[in-house]
């Protein structure tokens, strides 16, 4: 079944676990997530980014992509998870991660996503506030939840880039909650977005706690997510770089300090990269293993563009001559097959030590699910 966020990161707040949230580019994506967390009785928290969405929309420069495209790609990612879902009885969320404005979290509710984020951190703090309150009016007023952000994260993820990060203030974050009214809130601790975060990332975890003392305190009922927090296996890594790829400076969060926040109020942690990571090595893998793909129709010009870009880690970036089976996940010949399946064994690998040591493993029973249309009562009862 298809849930609002609150579904699954209430009962996460309140066992003191954490959530990961998997960003997906495919139907295969999408597929394999589902079934992983299935066999792991976990609850399922799926991501589009908003360019994904245009990606899922058709558009292979993504970064220039349109509403329209945005409305296609969420349809189409929206399509599939329901599709999915309909075969679990593990609760599912489909979470749009870094909506830039009003539109794109409009085009994302559309296409069947049940919960949606608005990301104004690069704003002025009242627009911040105007622009989220204006989405957290609309999401919840057909039962969606919302997730803003407050503070400045570094590094770079699709169209979300920053050079220097700027801690969330507590006090603010409060503020931010209240004015809003917003279900979660991305802050800034120190994580980093994409692949090179530094060997020696520490992060803040007083800046969490500090928080939810603060919310107890007000009585906000809300919880906090960690964006950039993908952990890049080293293992991974040399994979790829043993295979002919070139994938320097990458180091993610440790394991341990993730752990460790979700026990001082972080709920949500967003993974990006590590699922990037596992398929690129896929991929170089199955060249290797089967050279004769190397020439096989469609797959020649994905093997021709990883030779020739061995910094590429974005599957995005060398996939796309499958479009069709990465948007409906179309299989038409035995190779783009194996290809779809070394997609879905990466994305397995990536998910499911961090489902179990994030703890969230064997929990989907314990979750209360309520429809989109019982949430919508819910908030009018808020109001």
């Amino acid at each position: 079944m298809l849930v609002n966020l609150r579904d699954i990161l209430s009962i996460a707040d309140k066992m003191q676990y954490a959530q990961p949230a998997f960003n997906v580019n495919s139907v295969a994506q999408i597929k394999a997530a589902i079934e992983i967390h299935n066999e792991l009785r976990s609850p399922v928290l799926i991501q589009g980014a908003n360019l994904a969405n245009g990606f899922m929309g058709g558009r292979i420069d993504f970064q220039n992509c349109s509403l329209e495209e945005k409305r296609i790609g969420a349809k189409n990612i929206g399509d599939a998870v329901r599709r999915y879902a309909a075969e679990v009885d593990i609760p599912v969320v489909l979470h749009l991660d870094h909506g830039n404005d009003f539109d794109a979290c409009v085009a994302a509710i559309d296409g069947g996503y049940t919960s949606v984020m608005i990301d104004g951190s690069s704003l002025p703090y009242k627009d911040n506030v105007e622009l989220t309150r204006e989405v957290v009016k609309y999401a919840h007023a057909r039962g969606v939840s919302v997730e803003g952000e407050l503070g400045v994260i570094a590094g770079m993820e699709d169209d979300v880039f920053s050079e220097n990060s700027s801690y969330t203030h507590p006090l603010q974050a409060v503020d931010f909650f209240k004015k809003t009214g917003v279900d979660a809130l991305a802050i800034s601790y120190g994580t980093t977005h994409g692949p090179n975060k530094g060997k020696a990332t520490k992060i803040r975890k007083e800046i969490p706690i500090a928080i939810k003392e603060c919310m107890k305190h007000e009585g906000i009922d809300g919880f906090l997510v960690s964006h950039g927090s993908s952990t890049v296996p080293r293992y991974i890594v040399d994979e790829i770089n043993a295979l002919g790829g070139d994938i320097q400076n990458a180091h993610g969060i440790e394991v341990q300090q993730l752990v460790e926040v979700s026990k001082v109020g972080i709920s949500k942690i967003n993974v990006d990269t590590d699922l990037r990571l596992a398929t690129t090595r896929n991929l170089r893998e199955l060249f290797k293993k089967m050279p004769h793909l190397q020439s096989a129709p469609l797959l020649e010009d994905i093997y021709r563009i990883l030779s020739e870009n061995l910094t590429v880690s974005d599957p995005r970036a060398y996939l796309y001559p499958i479009m069709d089976t990465l948007m409906y996940g179309n299989i038409p010949s035995e190779e783009v097959g194996l290809v779809v399946q070394a997609i879905e064994l990466a994305t397995k690998e990536a998910m499911a030590p961090l489902i179990v040591q994030f703890g969230c493993y064997g929990k989907a029973n314990l979750i209360q699910q309520h429809s989109l249309e019982e949430m919508i009562d819910w908030y009018k009862k808020q109001a």
